[in-house]
């Protein structure tokens, strides 16, 4: 590695240290920790219960549960209500108590960094498999799912096969074993279905609470989404050859039970799972994604029919986190309801596209967010999700993607730009012209606290158009250098592989003189660049063509995207849920007095029903109100700010000039750059390298590329914490996804 460095930096002196910030006040330390102990204990009992319940003594809880909630309102229901559905609300509640006390993040120089350490998060212990890279952290959740699942499987069948009688024929204790373990799979499924809808809530409180991201969340929907089918395959399974053996499958499929279990609502609910979870596996969709993107739509008949299946109190095990996911998702349909123009689009000659999306100035958003674009006039149907390549701090107004011309949609985009410049190639004419564009938003979405700020030294690996969110963060970190914004980061090491040269260009899409002058005196940025699929320098590398922008959309008619979103005003999005959970339970309320207790409504699927019913009408009535106060509140504030133009600006005059040569080198060049042509990055030199130079340091590696460029990053960095000599770095892996 040195002899192929053209220069290697100094480290910063420690004089060039960002300043220390305000410390937390003692009563707000007090606060949180009384919430943090709070939320630790409602969510280790709700978990006690859910490992406490396959056991002999279940039954004596479920009889003291009887007699308790006998003579109460809701009765057996509220019971399971309390238990089960009441603590991931109550958590919600104390996430949200504890984002509000928090505040702000501030970064300061903590003890921990002058004594570097492993972290669960950061440390990889599985590098490829069926699961991809695992954290420690994760492999240990994934333990606790597996031990749960095994002993309940266990208990549950000790328990079944003591209530076998002697007297009864072979055949009949099969069938008998057969339906009795059919039922406790099904409600082992129901306990991990009460998880599944969690990691896919993308504005959800819990997710920001504990600070995992929704594109990273996605993959334990994943694996639990894995899990909980093959329980109720297996719970639909038994049961079928139960009833094969007795003679009584048909009848028994299409019975529909009043008091009970109804069977045929629960085989329309496993049949819409089977769908789902067949269009999900990889193979198809790799094949066809809209494929899995439509059937997954059958979440709704999956749900609803779960409900009419197992009826109110049962379906309380899992309402906790489907009611989550109901109010992210009602939040999202009022976010995205609202057209957006686009401020400029510009196509750039690595065949990319950089869209510049108005915004409100107080939607908050940071420099590893993304967002989810529909472009009206390419689908009305197709959402895709694309990095965030603008730092809040390039301006209140705006935020750039950059997006890579891979499919049919994205090629539809460039052609459209294209068409609006009128300069589109021969071979793209049959690209439908329209010279406008108009798009729908979801987001932001990501991390609640921007961890690339975290670290001191920073190792970023890309691949592609990976280097998207790293342009944001090397935007964010020079912004705060040059404003004197708390900022720990001093060095940054970039290994970007490309496939052609063509994609360096998009290092100049951040001017670093331009927005931090004289910043190598503040902060080392080195650049190691490996083009893959070229074995030395093109002999015209400096002249390509010029980037082709399209203005037909102006600034001033720009219409700024909704902060209608679960990641926006902290307290809007906490009066939303209280409102809609509150609404909920006085639904409930009223729904028996009124209706069920006078009625005598004892029909278990009926019920079911009417569950799903309060909570889509909490949300729709109760949330819905708040959704409202809270878009006229919205309004108000952008009249009152008015709309100001912060930067962005469209060159008419320059709308409709042709391509012309034009220099492609960053620009910023810099002595500490470095270009190798027919090479591929090797992480284990790079590692040593890194190591000899910082020291005993804590140092964030942040890769964003497809999985194979992950797995490598993982597998060196586990190799090295492995083999470590004490003075060289921790590195902590941290994976930013773009492929959801």
């Amino acid at each position: 590695m040195d002899a192929h460095s053209v220069q290697q930096p100094l480290l910063l002196s420690p004089s060039v240290e960002p300043s220390y910030v305000k410390k937390t006040s003692l009563l707000t330390s007090l606060v949180k920790l009384i919430l943090k102990v709070a939320m630790w204990v409602v969510f280790t009992s709700w978990v006690a219960i859910a490992f406490l319940l396959p056991g002999e003594f279940s039954n004596q809880i479920i009889t003291l549960l009887f007699k308790a909630t006998g003579g109460t309102i809701f009765g057996f229901t509220g019971s399971f209500f309390l238990l089960f559905c009441g603590p991931v609300l109550l958590i919600s509640f104390l996430a949200f108590a504890y984002i509000v006390v928090t505040g702000e993040k501030e970064f300061s120089k903590k003890k921990s960094s002058q004594y570097p350490s492993f972290r669960l998060w950061t440390f990889p212990v599985i590098v490829d498999g069926p699961f991809g890279v695992v954290s420690a952290a994760e492999f240990i959740g994934i333990l606790l799912f597996v031990v749960y699942v095994i002993w309940a499987v266990y208990a549950y069948t000790l328990r079944a096969l003591s209530m076998i009688s002697d007297q009864l024929s072979f055949k009949e204790q099969s069938s008998f074993f057969l339906e009795i373990m059919g039922l406790r799979l099904g409600s082992v499924g129901i306990f991990c279905l009460a998880f599944l809808f969690l990691p896919v809530a993308r504005g959800s409180v819990l997710l920001r609470l504990i600070d995992i991201p929704f594109e990273h969340a996605t993959r334990y929907h994943v694996w639990l989404g894995h899990l909980t089918m093959v329980l109720f395959t297996l719970h639909g399974l038994l049961y079928v050859i139960a009833w094969a053996i007795q003679g009584r499958l048909v009848e028994q499929i299409l019975e529909w039970k009043d008091i009970g279990i109804a069977n045929l609502p629960g085989v329309i609910s496993l049949l819409a799972g089977l769908l789902m979870w067949v269009t999900s596996l990889p193979p198809v969709r790799k094949i066809n994604f809209e494929l899995f993107f439509y059937t997954h739509q059958l979440y709704v008949v999956f749900v609803i029919f779960l409900a009419l299946h197992v009826g109110d109190f049962v379906f309380c095990i899992s309402a906790g986190g489907i009611f989550l996911f109901m109010l992210d998702r009602f939040l999202r349909f009022c976010q995205s309801r609202k057209i957006i123009e686009i401020i400029s689009a510009k196509s750039l000659p690595c065949g990319t596209v950089e869209l510049v999306l108005s915004k409100p100035a107080n939607l908050r958003y940071n420099a590893l967010s993304f967002v989810f674009l529909q472009v009206r006039e390419l689908s009305w149907l197709q959402w895709h999700p694309f990095s965030v390549s603008s730092s809040p701090l390039d301006g209140k107004y705006h935020m750039s993607v950059l997006i890579k011309v891979l499919g049919e949609w994205t090629a539809k985009l460039r052609g459209n730009i294209l068409n609006a410049s009128e300069v589109m190639p021969e071979e793209e004419l049959h690209l439908k012209p329209n010279t406008k564009l108009t798009a729908s938003v979801e987001g932001p979405y990501g991390h609640e606290l921007p961890y690339h700020l975290m670290y001191g030294n920073l190792v970023l690996v890309a691949g592609g158009i990976g280097i998207s969110p790293f342009l944001a963060i090397l935007s964010d970190i020079l912004h705060r250098v040059r404003e004197g914004i708390p900022c720990i980061p001093r060095n940054v090491f970039i290994i970007w592989a490309v496939k052609k040269s063509t994609e360096i260009s998009l290092l100049s899409t951040v001017d670093m003189e331009s927005i931090c002058p004289s910043f190598s005196d503040k902060l080392n940025v080195e650049t190691h660049i490996y083009v893959t699929r070229e074995s030395e320098p093109p002999l015209e590398e400096g002249n390509v063509l010029s980037t082709v922008s399209s203005s037909a959309l102006s600034v001033s008619s720009g219409c700024a995207m909704s902060g209608l979103v679960g990641t926006g005003h902290k307290l809007w999005s906490g009066l939303y849920l209280i409102s809609s959970t509150l609404g909920f339970i006085i639904l409930m309320v009223l729904l028996q007095v009124f209706y069920i207790s006078p009625y005598g409504i004892s029909k278990w699927w009926y019920r079911g029903l009417l569950f799903m019913a309060c909570m889509t009408l909490s949300i729709l009535i109760f949330g819905g109100a708040v959704v409202g106060l809270w878009h006229l509140w919205e309004t108000r504030i952008l009249e009152r700010k008015g709309y100001e133009d912060d930067g962005i600006k469209v060159d008419k005059a320059h709308h409709n000039e042709n391509a012309t040569p034009k220099n492609s080198s960053p620009k910023n060049p810099s002595k500490s750059s470095l270009t190798k042509y027919g090479a591929r990055p090797d992480f284990k030199e790079i590692l040593a390298y890194l190591s000899k130079r910082w020291g005993h340091v804590d140092a964030g590696v942040i890769v964003c590329g497809p999985p194979t460029l992950q797995a490598s990053v993982a597998k060196e960095i586990r190799s090295h914490s492995i083999r470590r000599e004490r003075d060289y770095p921790i590195f902590h892996f941290n994976s930013h996804s773009f492929d959801l």
